[in-house]
Parts: C-alpha cells; structure tokens; sequence
C-alpha cells in the first residue's frame, strides 16, 4: 500500500514515515523543504506545501496511486484570544485546516472509484478540550475532528476509512516552531507562569515529553485496523483528560481540573 504523510521533516511526520515503512508500507515522505528529507529512508520523497493548491495537486499527481493519506503537517500558536493577530489565527487555519482539506479534497475522488482508502487526520488532546492560552491552536484541531467526523460519514459508504489520531503531549518541534503572543506581558504574563507549572503535572517521568514514536505507532495501528474505529487518543494524558471530561458536566470538569493542576486563576 502506498501511503502519503504530510509534514516528515521532524517530529510525529517523520516517525509515521519510518514505523510505516518498517511495516511494508510504501511511504511517500513530504515536506516543504525537500532538503529536509534527504536521510529519510522512504520509497519516495517530494515536495510539499498544504498552503499551496498547485504544490498540492503536484505532489498528488508525482505520488500517483495513493492508499492512505496521513495529514499531518500543522504549526502552532500560542497566546491569549485578545492578543493573537487575526493574521497569525488565519495563517493557523491555512496550514491545520485548509492544508488538511486541499488534500483531502485531492485524494479522496481516487480512493472512492476504487472503493478503498484510509484517510488519518492527525489532532490532538487540544481538539476536544480547550485550555487557557491554546485557544486557537485548539478551535483548528476542534475543526479538524469535525471535518473527520462528518468526512467518515459521508466516506465508508465508499470503503473509505477516516481516523483521527488525538496525542497528549508528545516531544515535537511544533513547541521551537510555534509563536506566541502576548504570554510574557501584563495582563495574562501571571497567568503563563501559572499554566506553565500546570502542565508539567501532565509530563513524563522526569518532566520529559516522550517522543514521537508511541503517536507514529498508533497512526499505523489505526491504519491497519479493520474495523470502523474513529477516533485514537494517544498518551497517558489523553486518556485521563478524556476519560474524566466524559463522566461530567463542564462546571465540574473545571473544578477537577483547576484543583488536579493547581490553577487559581
């Protein structure tokens, strides 16, 4: 099977494309910056920018048949709601959502004539429970579970499978790459500080993220499974968020969560 990742400079696009080959898949690793991909060891690299409808529709076209699209390529950004430039939330959404719809648009007419595909939108924990200074960040991975949701929906009739794969806090170059505004300044610097500490509670052993491969794990697992699971949360975090967001109302997931993490704010 041929599968498409999006994003293999670094971090979770490189792992998938490593755990993916290792599995027989014949990976077509892409980034924007192709020189980024010259020690991967891939069946094929190309050039890739989501942003761009004619580099995606070159890239599709160079790729030929494809059987599975990982979408993984995203940026960050960080900061409070009044703060963030709305040209910064828009080049968000360019790249986290629009990035993962051009491809989608690009893929999915040849993986419904022939009645089988795997569609793997890469989101995460910030896609369906928000947090203080990720609120953007987190609105384009909300988008993204939506557009997953109704995508498997419209797309199993065609043998087309979509999963969403949602990781914790995992080490990736998204955290150097990201921008943030407006954190280390009155009036939401004391709040920064606050969250900061916060989420440690929420870090491996030794305040360490673990890297990238447990999330590129899942990813082929979701691929390789056969039946009609949605969604794939990854990580201890994940599950705890998740498991305690679907046991109570939003009033009293707050109180958890302030007094689990210790916020005052």
């Amino acid at each position: 099977m041929r599968a498409l990742i999006t994003g293999c400079s670094t971090g979770i696009g490189r792992a998938a494309a490593l755990e993916l080959t290792k599995r027989g898949f014949e990976v077509i690793a892409t980034a924007r910056r192709p020189e980024a991909l010259e020690d991967l060891e891939v069946a094929e690299r190309l050039q890739l920018d989501v942003t761009d409808q004619k580099s995606v529709d070159a890239a599709v076209k160079a790729a030929g048949q494809i059987d599975v699209l990982v979408n993984n390529a995203g940026i960050g950004v960080g900061g409070p709601i009044e703060k963030v430039p709305l040209a910064e939330v828009q080049r968000l959404f360019d790249t986290n959502v629009w990035g993962c719809v051009r491809m989608i648009h690009a893929v999915v007419p040849q993986m419904r004539e022939r009645g089988s595909g795997v569609i793997v939108n890469v989101t995460s924990v910030a896609g369906r429970v928000s947090s203080p200074l990720g609120g953007y960040y987190s609105s384009s991975k909300y988008a993204m579970e939506a557009i997953s949701e109704a995508l498997h929906y419209e797309c199993n009739h065609f043998g087309i499978k979509v999963r969403v794969v949602e990781p914790g806090g995992f080490e990736t170059n998204i955290q150097d790459n990201g921008r943030v505004f407006g954190e280390d300044e009155p009036p939401y610097d004391e709040l920064q500080r606050e969250w900061e500490k916060a989420q440690s509670s929420f870090m491996g052993t030794g305040g360490v993220r673990p890297g990238p491969e447990p999330v590129a794990q899942v990813i082929a697992d979701a691929i390789e499974f056969e039946g009609a699971k949605l969604r794939w949360p990854v990580g201890d975090d994940a599950d705890l968020i998740f498991s305690v967001r679907s046991q109570m109302n939003d009033e009293d997931f707050e109180s958890t969560m302030r007094q689990t993490l210790g916020l005052t704010w």
